[in-house]
């Protein structure tokens, strides 16, 4: 059995120079230009390829035919294919994220992942569920997109703590509306419980969001979708939250959620670098071919990786996070460094994990930038 591996000639975020990745036990001990272990090492040699963590998506409603919201007792085997595949493509960790439906039904989901989670013994490469994201109930009826309207809630204290129930420490994000709750007193709430709170699916002017991130909100949901489109004298959700630094803002890059030429236009009004992050937003149909699917009580259309409603609403997307980031690049939007990063070090900051690779699990990606091709491939290292 190998007592160590070193990957030698890495490029790794955030550094200048080539670095060697000393690992043992499956685990990240040590990064430096040159290390001269004293046991015994096996070297890979990444040849200047970039080297990183897996993705982390942060809102993902299903795959292989099982939507979160639907969640029940008999689905743990699913739940374990599905943290399967994501490790297949590259994802590390991942919310799985229960969009509005009746408070039995958000409770049950949350039940079941909950048990799913102290059950959880993965084998490497698989996804592993870092919490749950709640887009919802407490939604704007008018931005309510694909969200069913008879199950939005108010937002308050005492409605909060109905849906939570006796999971307040499971979830790990929520998607709301903060002009529901003029007093700030749910989002207080919901940030004094370490919850990360996040405006989307809102009609909240410029100062409605300001007053928010005041009063703890630090993320926005889906950036441009459901929410206000910017406009010269009404900046909106979005435009408070670009010039806000300590904001993050999730972005679906697949070219039809947000069209290529404002995705562009908002990365470079941002800080992309630090506070964009990708997600999938995909739906239960992720992984399954082309054609019409079960949604709730409706059906949706998957066409090329896109998901819409029988009235034409755009759902979602059945496309993985990593598709995102080779779009980024091949638009020539930003080098493949920055893209990379938003979706393995940015979403890993917005929810407040580590995104220093000593200490981690040696899950390492390895990534190939063709530049004469304009290509960006990446596999997982054999470690």
């Amino acid at each position: 059995m190998k007592d160590a591996i070193l990957i030698a000639n890495s490029r790794l975020l955030g550094h200048q120079q080539l670095q060697q990745i000393l690992i043992r036990n499956q685990t990240i001990i040590a990064i430096a230009p040159e290390l001269q272990p004293n046991f015994k090492t096996s070297v890979i040699d990444v040849k200047g390829d970039l080297v990183s963590l897996g993705g982390v998506d942060l809102q993902i409603n299903g795959g292989l035919g099982l939507a979160f919201p639907d969640l029940e007792s008999q689905d743990m085997a699913k739940l374990t294919e599905i943290g399967h595949f994501l490790g297949q493509q590259g994802i590390d960790g991942y919310l799985p994220t229960i969009v509005t439906t009746s408070v039995d039904k958000i409770q049950r989901s949350l039940a079941v992942i909950g048990e799913y989670i102290t059950q959880e013994n993965p084998t490497t490469p698989t996804a592993k569920i870092l919490g749950v994201h709640l887009e919802g109930p407490f939604l704007a009826y008018e931005k309510r997109g694909a969200h069913p309207a008879e199950y939005l809630l108010p937002l308050t204290v005492d409605k909060v703590k109905q849906v939570l129930g006796d999971y307040t420490s499971l979830v790990k994000v929520i998607t709301l509306a903060p002009e529901l709750d003029p007093t700030g007193e749910a989002i207080s709430y919901l940030h004094s419980q370490n919850i990360t709170v996040s405006l989307g699916h809102s009609l909240a002017t410029a100062q409605q969001a300001k007053t928010a991130f005041k009063q703890g909100a630090s993320m926005v949901t889906h950036a441009f979708n459901a929410m206000p489109s910017l406009h010269h004298r009404q900046p909106g959700l979005l435009g408070a939250a670009i010039v806000n630094p300590k904001v993050f803002c999730g972005l679906i890059a697949d070219g039809n959620h947000v069209c290529p030429e404002m995705i562009d236009i908002f990365l470079r009004a941002s800080n992309y670098s630090q506070g964009v992050f990708l997600v999938s937003d995909a739906l239960a149909p992720m992984g399954l071919a082309d054609g019409v699917y079960p949604w709730d009580s409706r059906t949706i259309e998957i066409t090329n990786g896109t998901a819409r409603l029988a009235n034409g609403t755009l759902a979602g997307t059945t496309l993985p996070l990593l598709v995102g980031v080779k779009n980024l690049v091949q638009w020539g939007f930003c080098p493949p460094e920055d893209a990379i990063a938003m979706a393995t070090e940015s979403p890993r900051k917005a929810i407040g994990l580590s995104s220093m690779l000593v200490g981690q699990s040696a899950n390492l990606l390895r990534w190939n930038w063709d530049e004469g091709q304009n290509s960006l491939t990446w596999e997982r290292l054999q470690i």
